[in-house]
């Protein structure tokens, strides 16, 4: 009974992803400004009527590459004057 908890364990230890990363409060705050920016609430003042632009996905996929380069995402007005 000893090796099959010690096998467990190992699996267990194997499994689980040796590096995580946690979003820090500053590029959270600073892609949810974003994402608020590019997607305005159809109503404002009430989140479950939805985004004027684009649907929730659009926005998780957004705020993603957001916090992927830490914060730096260009604004659509940016990607105008390419």
């Amino acid at each position: 009974m000893g090796t099959d908890v010690a096998f467990s364990a190992k699996l267990v230890r194997q499994a689980s992803p040796t590096e995580t990363s946690a979003v820090s409060a500053e590029v959270a705050r600073k892609c949810n400004a974003l994402i608020a920016k590019n997607f305005p609430p159809r109503q404002p003042g009430n989140p479950a009527a939805g985004s004027a632009k684009g649907n929730g996905q659009a926005e998780r996929d957004d705020f993603k590459r957001c916090v992927d380069n830490e914060g730096n995402v260009d604004d659509d007005a940016d990607k105008d004057k390419k």
